[in-house]
């Protein structure tokens, strides 16, 4: 049984779909304060928020059984990531819910403020009828500069365009691509320098704060319109007041501040200037968007705890989409295979090589990677190790990865090949899916072989001669262990070979001593694994 901590106030239909889980348990409730947090936080596998709990670094100091926590929006200013990540607790949020509310925000806004609709309905409803006071200007054929083409971005790049407008896009993060309805720049002067009305689209980060300065106030037009329905400080508050009172911009819509209410002497000011429009955090304030980001985090949410794909997690790179079919069997084997090599290479790690050849070598084997590393990672560790904390892990460590693709195909059509380096020499497994199900090790440090890295086994590497696999078979027969698979491999020239023997029940660490003291016998290791999943068994082995 999960069970899940709803710390803000969250739309039923999430709710409703989490009591409908046989396997989930759910605690609502919303409005605790951090020091509560902090108590309570150990005592869940989950927790769903908004932007209303506080996830400190105090609230993670003692995370427990906390795995995931999911944000029911996009931003997670309220949550410590790093912290997070260090403790191996995913941090995921739910970018598509709220892209088209917060697109039609956006230009919303800038509509209103193109006509003044907010002073004007002021104005009127004090009984007056000022109509050239609110002569407005219209959008078609002006051009709207988009600072982050993201999934908002982009829909409201696509939105402009219908209404005629000619849309220039600058992302800071990512190059972009130029097309039919979007010019993309490389240069955030340039785009100041040419349009008329600028919306802001980019996550909250040290590289985006204040991204909008006076610098980029210096090159906008005098009648430029500014908007930001992404988060407080994007645009520099200090910065945009100067330029409003100088009338060195015509006019800001604010749907974001600094801290929410707002509280900053600048962005309290702004609220009062008359060609400021500002609405209280609407953006993803739609009866559509609450109810698909509560149901996004609980699906989620769900899924992550029951081992499922962890998506849209924003501290796991490369996890927040759903691998393509053809690469879900590497995670098993990836992580297979780093517990093996964990096993059998002594010394301390200094350096991991995976080598990706053939058609998988043109995807993004990035989180195939993670999961390696988990299984090497987590037997020499104290700590739950999982595919958030193992890269960080890794690096804090100082363990050197180098990641390599090629198209060239040997004898399989995809292969993954590590190697793992220590303070006391190396050892390299290949490994291979066999009729895109089933994972298989099919060599060590050389030696050809066909292991299923699943359940107990035993991996011994002896000299070459007669009687040795007999021998193996007289000592587990004897102590009733069944051998339910072997392979066997040899290299004449040198005259060793390698053994690996899948096992029905544990050996005792007496039957493993018995086989190290053989005089043929260099080394034997046993290791453990889960059994594969039912749909990655090989039924008929």
């Amino acid at each position: 049984m999960y069970k899940v901590l709803i710390a803000d106030k969250l739309s039923a239909i999430g709710i409703d779909w989490l009591e409908g889980q046989q396997d989930v348990e759910i605690d609502n409730k919303p409005g605790m304060s951090p020091e509560e947090l902090a108590k309570t936080v150990k005592d869940y596998d989950g927790m769903i928020i908004r932007s209303g709990a506080k996830v400190t670094a105090e609230v993670l100091e003692d995370p427990g059984r906390l795995k995931v926590i999911a944000r029911a929006g996009v931003g997670v200013d309220n949550i410590d990531v790093p912290v997070a990540t260090a403790k191996g607790v995913i941090v995921m949020n739910t970018p598509g819910g709220n892209t088209v509310s917060t697109a039609e925000l956006a230009l919303t806004l800038m509509m209103a403020l193109s006509r003044k609709i907010s002073p004007a309905s002021a104005s009127l409803k004090a009984g007056k009828w000022d109509r050239k006071v609110f002569q407005g200007t219209q959008v078609a054929g002006k051009p709207l500069g988009v600072v982050g083409m993201g999934r908002i971005g982009r829909a409201l790049a696509a939105r402009a365009a219908g209404l005629d407008m000619r849309v220039i896009g600058y992302d800071p993060f990512f190059a972009g691509s130029q097309t039919d309805n979007v010019e993309m720049v490389k240069d955030l002067i340039e785009l100041c320098k040419r349009s008329d009305y600028i919306s802001v689209h980019v996550p909250k980060s040290a590289e985006t704060a204040g991204m909008i300065g006076e610098a980029q106030f210096a090159a906008m037009k005098p009648s430029v319109r500014l908007i930001n329905a992404a988060r407080g400080g994007i645009i520099d508050p200090a910065a945009l007041l100067a330029a409003i009172k100088e009338e060195r911009v015509a006019g800001a819509a604010l749907d974001v501040y600094l801290a929410e209410p707002p509280a900053s002497e600048a962005e309290l000011e702004l609220i009062q200037q008359p060609n400021v429009l500002c609405v209280p955090h609407l953006g993803a304030s739609t009866e559509e968007a609450q109810e698909q980001v509560a149901l996004d985090a609980a699906e989620q949410l769900v899924e992550a705890l029951r081992g499922g794909e962890v998506r849209n997690a924003i501290n796991a790179p490369g996890f927040d989409q759903a691998l393509p079919s053809v690469l879900r069997p590497y995670t098993e084997l990836a992580s297979r295979m780093g517990t093996i090599l964990a096993a059998i290479t002594p010394g301390a790690i200094e350096k991991v090589e995976v080598i990706y050849r053939g058609a998988i070598g043109q995807m993004n084997v990035a989180p195939i990677t993670t999961y390696l590393l988990v299984g090497l990672i987590a037997p020499r560790m104290e700590m739950v190790v999982n595919v958030i904390n193992a890269p960080v892990l890794a690096k804090q460590r100082g363990v050197e990865i180098d990641q390599i693709t090629s198209e060239k195909v040997r004898e399989f059509a995809n292969l993954m090949e590590v190697t793992v380096v220590t303070d006391q020499g190396r050892r390299t497994a290949v490994g291979t899916i066999f009729g895109n199900r089933f994972p298989r090790v099919i060599a060590i440090d050389g030696y050809r072989m066909e292991l299923k890295p699943e359940g107990h086994i035993v991996v011994i590497l002896n000299g070459d001669k007669p009687g040795v696999v007999g021998r193996y078979g007289s000592i587990f027969g004897k102590n009733n262990i069944n051998i339910a698979d072997m392979t066997f491999s040899r290299k004449v020239k040198i005259s060793m070979a390698l053994v690996g023997i899948n096992l029905d029940q544990a050996p005792p660490d007496a039957v493993m001593d018995e086989i190290r003291s053989i005089d043929f016998v260099h080394t034997a290791h046993y290791i453990n694994l889960p059994e594969l999943p039912h749909d990655e068994r090989d039924e008929g082995g």
